[in-house]
């Protein structure tokens, strides 16, 4: 598998998490490299779901190394809650298998408090944030206010800084009508928290590069997706790292010539949540999808928009990320469907796009140009070869990875892990 970067192609929520969790068979280290416990990955394994926000998928993979990079926001209570939570599922997570950086920056309670207060202020023209802080807490790492993992390894220091931070956002928080946090409280949870992060925190970079010089394979775990990336996605509706291939290396101190290829995933269709543009949007798909059970976000629960699969977006993300292969899920979603659409083209006044455009009201006003494909009527959640793929699923599938311009070598079929067909 060599060094791997897996990025969503789409606006997240693509699977990425199974797929992962897939491919961690081979890997020795799982890196996440951005975001914070505003991502949810969601994998089966022998029937028990388990959701991920802020631990790597790996480490559902016995003798799988997971490493939580610089370039994440950590909620400290958040992540010592799921290192309990996956414990109480009998799955070890010890310092033999799991590596915080001591760089991460944190995400403290008045994040939390800011990123809700600001949401509600905007009304109408309201992000869809997951309101975890993620926002507020890079802010204060590019002001360069931030506190880091390496803070809660000293006590006094980490006092001092919080109270500092804690005087200045209580100000903030007074201007929305928002009660102040008490330092002594935020101080008791955090330290709390650090009693039992200790042991996993340390120099994920030098760990890191050893593995490289070792020639370890490792996996670099994106969160979120294409269109949520604070450059390259729909601005302003966006997360606030960077979610496509070049956040990795930045995110965990690895070298892009380390790298040796990145995959994409892709859902067999497209959603999103939160607000911003959705050319391909469709309220019967969605309807369909939301009946069917499926399409709920795994962090916060809201269900998800959905639409017909876009080609133009996908093609884009594949310039950004520099895709070299696709894995497409839940292409049973589509298993009723006489007729399936696929967008190939945006129409803005008048003109045929072949990449969308970065202003958002532009990207809210174009009309998807749709190419119609046979459907298959049969259901493929049981498939497990290639070969046994009806016709007509087997087209769409290498229509759609050739209309992205990426090689297709994994389509999914379920949540479980062995719901997955390698070409």
């Amino acid at each position: 598998m060599a060094n791997t970067i897996l990025v969503g192609a789409q606006w997240g929520d693509e699977g990425k998490g199974k797929i992962i969790d897939f491919l961690t068979e081979r890997a020795e280290i799982v890196v996440r490299s951005q975001g914070g416990n505003n991502a949810g990955h969601t994998v089966i394994v022998g029937g028990t779901k388990y959701v991920l926000h802020l631990i790597p998928s790996g480490i559902l993979r016995p003798g799988t190394k997971c490493v939580i990079g610089n370039g994440v926001v950590l909620d400290p209570v958040a992540v010592a809650g799921e290192i309990e939570g996956l414990r109480a599922k009998g799955v070890s997570v010890t310092p033999d298998n799991l590596l915080i950086s001591d760089a991460a920056h944190l995400v403290l309670p008045y994040h939390r408090k800011l990123d809700e207060a600001r949401e509600i202020a905007k009304g109408s023209g309201k992000i869809g944030t997951t309101k975890r802080g993620i926002g507020p807490a890079y802010g204060d790492k590019i002001s360069r206010v931030g506190l880091r993992v390496a803070d809660l390894l000293n006590p006094s220091v980490f006092a001092e800084k919080l109270a500092a931070r804690i005087s200045e956002n209580n100000a903030i928080l007074s201007t929305f009508g928002i009660e102040p946090l008490t330092f002594e409280n935020v101080l008791s949870e955090g330290l709390s928290a650090a009693e039992l992060l200790k042991p996993f925190i340390g120099n994920t970079v030098v760990f890191l590069h050893e593995a490289v010089r070792a020639k370890k394979e490792m996996l670099f775990e994106g969160a979120q997706g294409t269109f949520l990336d604070i450059d390259h996605g729909t601005y302003p509706y966006v997360t606030s790292s960077n979610t496509t291939a070049g956040g990795a290396c930045t995110g965990s101190g690895v070298p892009p010539h380390r790298i040796d290829r990145v995959l994409g995933v892709m859902k067999a269709y497209t959603t999103r949540v939160g607000e911003g543009p959705f050319p391909t949007e469709d309220a019967p798909i969605s309807d369909m999808l939301h009946g069917m059970g499926r399409e709920f976000g795994s962090t916060t629960g809201r269900a998800r928009r959905c639409g017909w699969f876009d080609a133009v977006a996908v093609r884009y993300a594949g310039m950004i990320n520099g895709i070299d292969d696709l894995a497409v899920t839940n292409l049973d979603g589509l298993d009723s469907l006489a007729t399936i659409k696929v967008c190939t083209h945006y129409r803005l006044n008048g003109r045929l796009l072949e990449t969308p455009p970065m202003d958002y009201t532009q990207l809210a006003s174009c009309e998807p140009v749709y190419t119609e494909l046979p459907g298959w009527q049969t259901p493929t959640e049981d498939i497990r070869e290639w070969a046994n793929l009806p016709k007509n699923a087997q087209t769409y599938l290498l229509k759609i990875a050739e209309w992205s311009g990426a090689r297709l070598i994994i389509a999914s079929v379920g949540p479980n892990r062995e719901q997955t067909i390698l070409l």
